[in-house]
């Protein structure tokens, strides 16, 4: 879970959200929409965010990505099976 708690870190402090704690983001919860209520201009800053700490590529724009970007659960699979 240690990778989920750094996402999470990550989110929180790309995103500026002030009054978020890695506690309030559940790993399994969607990020956008009626999840966290992340929005397209969110997903960019946190994909490069993600491509800068982790060292993984991401494809814009592809229905895989948005698959990944799904939640924090999803993303921890993709940023391991990229690094892997």
């Amino acid at each position: 879970m240690k990778l989920h708690n750094e996402i999470k870190q990550l989110i929180i402090e790309c995103l500026d959200l002030e009054d978020v704690t890695i506690d309030d983001i559940e790993s399994e919860a969607a990020l956008f929409g009626e999840g966290l209520g992340l929005d397209s201009i969110d997903a960019l800053e946190l994909g490069l965010a993600i491509k800068k700490q982790f060292d993984v590529k991401i494809e814009a724009n592809s229905d895989a990505t948005k698959a990944h970007f799904y939640s924090v659960a999803s993303l921890a699979s993709f940023i391991e099976s990229q690094q892997a």
